[in-house]
């Protein structure tokens, strides 16, 4: 019989320190994302700096497909919801594009300057927006903290208009964290200011699925312990509360390239993500 507990929380939430050349990331996605809006903007299909909100990071690209769109995906992104913005990740938008979607991808105010609750009203105010500017089904996607904040889209308590979220497809939790309480152990939590009210009322894994939600929670297989159990535990609970729910270990990826094939159209991630049956 072995027992497991945790004994360093700041530890066990640590990418960069626990991946070989971690220091790489994230100036590693720099210059694609950057080639990626340079190749888009020349060809008539990016719309740079979209506001949605009256705060300076309120602001969405929007990358097009050559015809019409098949629909709209949106990719939140990561950073423990205190760093990063949208630029780092363009060329993530590669794979969906080439798939005849129109891809979006938000920016959002940072903690300490607000608190994760508003976090998830700013993305679901920039997401009511994209739906209005793209039609078809919509498809979520985010990483790390963007994992959480497009599995908040999907929970009960949605800030999402009906009219919204009857259109979400599906949606794909990327190294997602689902569970806030065990933040609040961290250091970083002096930035997140997360107390057992706000973990409660923002924790997806505290709360019930949309009806008919359909989730998909990816993870690598060398991540830190703790992102392949939160990755395992929303879809575990959310299967229990009547939602289309699967969990996948990437194999061999870890936290900073586990995202890396939303950037080809035929990474099983993309098919997955633009998939229409579970």
């Amino acid at each position: 019989m072995m027992f497991h507990q945790i004994s360093d929380w700041n530890d066990a939430y640590a990418n960069g320190p626990n991946i070989p050349g971690g220091e790489r990331w994230p100036a590693a996605w720099v210059q694609p994302a950057q080639a990626y809006r340079d190749e888009l903007q020349g060809n008539g299909r990016a719309t740079l700096d979209i506001g949605y909100g009256e705060r300076p990071r309120n602001r969405f690209d929007l990358f097009l497909p050559p015809g019409k769109p098949a629909g709209l995906v949106v990719f939140v992104h990561g950073g423990f919801w205190r760093a990063l913005d949208k630029s780092f990740w363009s060329h993530l938008a590669r794979g969906a594009v080439e798939s005849a979607y129109a891809v979006a991808m938000p920016s959002y105010t940072l903690c300490p300057e607000v608190r994760i609750t508003e976090i998830t009203r700013e993305i679901g105010a920039a997401i009511e927006l994209m739906a209005s500017m793209i039609e078809g089904p919509i498809l979520l996607t985010g990483h790390s903290a963007g994992g959480h904040l497009v599995t908040r889209m999907i929970s009960a308590t949605s800030p999402l208009p009906e009219a919204v979220r009857t259109r979400i497809r599906h949606t794909v939790s990327i190294s997602g964290v689902h569970d806030l309480r065990p933040l609040l152990n961290t250091a970083m939590n002096a930035d997140l200011r997360i107390d057992a009210a706000e973990a409660q009322i923002e924790s997806p894994a505290l709360l019930a699925p949309l009806p008919d939600a359909r989730l998909t929670c990816w993870v690598g297989s060398a991540e830190r312990p703790e992102f392949i159990r939160q990755n395992a535990l929303l879809a575990n609970i959310w299967t229990g509360l009547g939602a289309q729910t699967c969990a996948i270990e990437e194999p061999g990826r870890h936290h900073f390239n586990v995202i890396d094939g939303l950037a080809d159209p035929r990474h099983p991630m993309v098919r997955t993500l633009l998939s229409n049956t579970p």
